[in-house]
């Protein structure tokens, strides 16, 4: 059954399917996929091609827009547009601190998530793209983690793909997780350097938060632990295109005068929280080290790990030095399972997947060669979330891919350039730029 309902310039569709939840046992247990289906209510009744849109992550649902803003205006104007909660997200089946107990205990949780990567994504919409399109291929654009998927499809089932779009998203074919993140850290340092160039005085600002956090213990409202590791952690916008705004707004009123002395600002430590819950995406730090799990070797925490090889990132030194405090990026660390009230059920769960030695292949380098889809990806320079030079190796092994290298946009380009980042794909891979 579905639902239809308008909003300024579309009509909405809510669309429902079930799918198995292990797709080699197509008669065992199964899940549900929730879709948005959008079209420009102008265009309702045409008979458009579909553009499916896979989100970033893992663990985030699809974008929930109003109207036709950005890019989905762009996609608007010639398709139908297909907004897939990806298995586990948003309005899907969710897994979370809530639903993953009636699976059983820690070890039935993560035999139960091992299903939640990119092949089981991949295999999802070639189920669902009958039923959709009526057998038809379909343009995919995925952001982020959703191009990672889209590699995937390529190599799994190229079949059902007219075209391939990729935006910030070109993984590496056969890094392991250590040799992700060994080549994230010095990026992170890059963009850490350039924020304080913008905005010296939040050098100092940042020690002092620091400082005041390795001597203070700070619980926000919602149970979660603010430990200066955390508040590194807050480094993750760096990547983005307004991130270095919004982390300079956040620290420089974080400190206000009470009658007991200076503390942190209630309005600071409100809003640091709403950056650090894991409460509404718990799958992204679940699952997020096993999309780089292709083999038998574990990711064993990579990020913890491989930090470790980087002492610059050691808060406690710089603050007894005069080294500038670093924020750190996308990783996952152990220690979010002991601060996160949302996570900290889950700690064992996350433990037995890091311990995995039974990891399958998501890509295929030799089918990938052999390619013959349209397919066109923009790569960001310096991206602070997907190694430049991991994406440019695997341009050159898929077969007729186009590149659009830039610096214009930072990850996030598909969301802050508006319409010209997919008006620029499009025509790319379409001979006509």
């Amino acid at each position: 059954m579905t639902h239809s309902y308008r909003q300024p310039g579309v009509v909405l569709t809510d669309r429902r399917f079930t799918v198995p939840l292990d797709h080699d046992r197509p008669g065992g247990e199964t899940i549900e996929l929730y879709a948005r289906e959008v079209v420009a209510s102008d265009k309702t009744h045409q008979d458009l091609p579909w553009l499916l849109y896979l989100q970033g992550g893992p663990g985030f649902g699809a974008d929930r827009s109003v109207g036709r803003p950005g890019w989905l205006g762009r996609a608007l104007k010639e398709y139908r547009v297909l907004l897939l909660d990806q298995r586990g997200t948003g309005h899907s089946t969710p897994a979370n601190r809530q639903t993953l107990p009636l699976r059983g205990g820690p070890a039935e949780q993560a035999g139960y998530l091992r299903h939640f990567r990119a092949d089981a994504i991949v295999r999802d919409c070639e189920a669902i793209r009958a039923e959709v399109t009526g057998g038809a291929p379909w343009t995919v654009l995925g952001q982020s983690f959703g191009g990672f998927c889209v590699t995937s499809y390529l190599s799994l089932a190229p079949e059902g793909l007219a075209t391939a779009v990729i935006t910030g998203g070109l993984p590496s074919l056969d890094a392991h997780a250590d040799d992700v993140y060994r080549a994230a850290f010095p990026r992170i340092e890059r963009k850490v350097t350039a924020h304080y160039a913008r905005y010296p005085l939040d050098a100092e600002r940042a020690r002092r938060i620091a400082d005041h956090l390795l001597h203070h213990d700070v619980v926000l409202a919602n149970g979660y632990r603010l430990t200066v590791e955390a508040f590194q952690s807050l480094g993750i916008v760096l990547g983005t295109g307004d991130g270095t705004h919004r982390l300079h707004y956040l620290l420089e009123n974080a400190f206000v005068r009470t009658p007991q002395g200076s503390t942190l600002s209630d309005a600071f430590l409100e809003q640091a929280q709403a950056m650090l819950s894991y409460a509404r995406h718990p799958l992204y730090a679940l699952i997020h080290e096993s999309i780089y799990g292709q083999d038998a070797r574990p990711t064993a925490w990579s990020a913890e790990r491989v930090r470790a090889e980087f002492p610059q990132f050691d808060a406690a030194k710089a603050l007894a030095g005069d080294e500038p405090l670093l924020f750190t990026g996308e990783s996952i660390h152990p220690w979010m399972f002991e601060c996160d009230p949302a996570l900290r059920p889950l700690r064992e769960t996350a433990d037995l997947l890091a311990a995995r030695t039974d990891w399958t292949p998501l890509y295929d380098p030799a089918r990938l060669a052999a390619n013959e889809v349209p397919v066109v990806a923009a790569v960001y320079h310096d991206d602070m979330y997907v190694d430049t030079a991991h994406s440019l190796r695997t341009a050159r092994t898929i077969r007729g891919l186009r590149t659009w290298i830039t610096d214009e946009f930072e990850h996030d380009g598909i969301r802050t350039g508006g319409p010209r980042v997919l008006d620029r794909l499009l025509a790319l891979v379409r001979d006509e730029a």
